[in-house]
C-alpha cells in the first residue's frame, strides 16, 4: 500500500488528508503535531504542507524566489502567498521581537506580514523536522495547487465563502475526492474550518504529483537556504 499526505494548519493543530495511490478511499485526521503524520498507520511516502520550508538568512521584499515565482501564476489570489520570514526570526520570543529581528535581517529593511506572525509557532514546528525528512516533506500552497489542478486557472472566488468552498469542491471532485468525503467534518468547528479540509485535499493531490515526479516546482532551478533546506513551492 502506498500513501501520500497533505497537511494544513488549523486551530486544533494540523488537518491531514491521507491519499492512496492504490485506489483506497482518502481519509482525514486532526493531529496535534506535524511529526505525528509519519507515525500514522499509512506511513506516507510524501507529505506536502502549506507552510514555508527553507528560510533565507536575509529576506528580501517579495520573499524567496519560490514566493515570487508562484505568485506570478495567480492574479486574484496572489496576496495569499505571503513572503517567508528570515531564519533569525525563528528565535523571537514575542511578536515585537520578531518584527525587530526581521527589520535587521531584511534588505531593504521590512516588517513581517501579519500572517507570518500568526504562524511562527507552526513554522518553527515544521522547521524542526524538515531536515530529518528532507526526502519526504515538501512545501506547497493551496491556491497554487488548485491553479494546477484546474488546468492552470486560479480559483475565482475566496475560499472562506460558501461559493468559494463549493468552487474548490467541484475541482476536488474531479480528482478522486467524492462529495461525502468533502462534506464530512473531521472535528468540531472550533478545531478546523471547512476550507482547511479543502486545502489539505489539494496538498495531498500535490503530494501524489511529487511522488510521481509530475509536480510543478517554483522556482524551476533548485535553491537551498543556509541549512541546506530546499526553498521551493510545489504544485
Amino acid at each position: 500500500m502506498t500513501w501520500v499526505a497533505g497537511a494544513d494548519g488549523c486551530p486544533a493543530g494540523w488537518l491531514v488528508v491521507f491519499r492512496s495511490l492504490d485506489g483506497r478511499s482518502p481519509c482525514a485526521r486532526i493531529l496535534g503535531t506535524i511529526k505525528d503524520v509519519f507515525m500514522q498507520p499509512e506511513q506516507p511516502n510524501v507529505l506536502a504542507i502549506d507552510m514555508p520550508i527553507g528560510l533565507p538568512t536575509v529576506s528580501r521584499r517579495g520573499g524567496r524566489s519560490a514566493d515570487i515565482e508562484a505568485r506570478r501564476v495567480l492574479n486574484l489570489r496572489k496576496s495569499s502567498i505571503f513572503p517567508a520570514p528570515s531564519r533569525p526570526v525563528l528565535k523571537a520570543r514575542s511578536s515585537a521581537e520578531a518584527r525587530k529581528i526581521e527589520k535587521s535581517n531584511s534588505d531593504p529593511p521590512k516588517s513581517l506580514a501579519e500572517q507570518v506572525i500568526n504562524l511562527l509557532d507552526k513554522i518553527r514546528e515544521v522547521d524542526a523536522i524538515a531536515a530529518g525528512h528532507s526526502k519526504k516533506i515538501f512545501e506547497c500552497h493551496p491556491e497554487v495547487s488548485f491553479w494546477a489542478m484546474n488546468n492552470k486557472r486560479e480559483m475565482s472566488l475566496p475560499k472562506k465563502t460558501h461559493a468559494g468552498f463549493e468552487e474548490r469542491c467541484r475541482i476536488l471532485a474531479r480528482n478522486k475526492y467524492d462529495n461525502w468525503f468533502l462534506t464530512t467534518r473531521v472535528g468540531s468547528y472550533k478545531k478546523h474550518g471547512r476550507d482547511d479540509l479543502a486545502d489539505a485535499c489539494a496538498a495531498a493531490w500535490t503530494a501524489e504529483r511529487i511522488f510521481k515526479n509530475e509536480a510543478i516546482r517554483f522556482p524551476a532551478k533548485p535553491e537551498a537556504d543556509d541549512c541546506g533546506l530546499d526553498m521551493a513551492i510545489w504544485a
